[in-house]
């Protein structure tokens, strides 16, 4: 697992697990990255190996140790990341992007079964789909051909208990996420967080790939600050400002 820290001089601690086959050269992500640093945040960032054998000791275990020895900190999640993040103790508040609690429609339930049955580490399986439709209209040319084609039976088998063992997620937790994301079930946000703490954006799986991702700056900076009272203060503000009806 690599990790890198933007912003040194940053006044507070942020903890980005970032999503699978994400890296920091990606501009996307790059741009997310420098979005937080000017916000004034000391960014800690996960890059997340993409093949694994063992959630526990190949995802969670490294970052739970590194984060214990931060005193304050606040944490974003990105897709694998977020099924990560839901499992880490210590943070302020918690936001997640798009996050994979389950497998999209695109991936059916028996074929899943099917493939974790297999014993082997090998990447042998081909990822399909992850095209700009699905990840998002600003995700560039280096992205798509830098995000790795094939998983393997043991990353399908891990991902998938890790996503049956999901822990109950924060009260104060805020989700962005998109209708229109094929890469992730909806089902697991739905019944796991408060509708009026989900923000939805009109894009792909990648918030920071989307077209409309400037218009979610300040509310992602204002959750990340103040948890769901900012989603629910905007949401106040947006019935506020709406006209009566005659």
């Amino acid at each position: 697992m690599r990790h890198r820290i933007f912003n040194e001089d940053g006044d507070e601690e942020l903890v980005f697990v970032m999503g699978w086959g994400n890296r920091w050269t990606h501009e996307n992500v790059s741009w997310l990255i420098g979005t937080l640093t000017e916000a004034g945040y000391r960014v800690h960032a996960f890059e997340l190996p993409t093949n694994i054998d063992d959630f526990k000791a190949d995802w969670l275990e490294p970052i739970a140790e590194y984060v214990r020895d931060l005193e304050e900190y606040q944490l974003l999640g990105h897709s694998a990341g977020a099924l990560v993040a839901q499992a880490l103790d210590g943070a302020d508040n918690h936001v997640y992007l798009s996050p994979w609690w389950g497998y999209g429609e695109a991936f059916p339930d028996p074929l899943l079964e099917a493939v974790s049955k297999l014993s082997t580490t090998l990447p042998c399986i081909p990822v399909r789909g992850l095209d700009r439709e699905a990840i998002g209209e600003e995700a560039t040319d280096h992205q798509l051909e830098t995000t790795p084609n094939w998983i393997s039976p043991a990353f399908v088998r891990e991902t998938r208990r890790a996503q049956e063992e999901l822990l109950t997620i924060d009260h104060d937790a805020v989700v962005f996420c998109s209708l229109r994301d094929p890469v992730v079930s909806l089902r697991p946000i739905g019944e796991r967080v408060p509708a009026e703490h989900v923000v939805l954006y009109d894009g792909g799986h990648e918030l920071f790939s989307s077209a409309s991702r400037e218009r979610y700056v300040e509310i992602l900076l204002a959750a990340l600050a103040d948890g769901a009272e900012a989603v629910e203060a905007d949401d106040e503000s947006e019935e506020e400002t709406d006209p009566v009806p005659a």
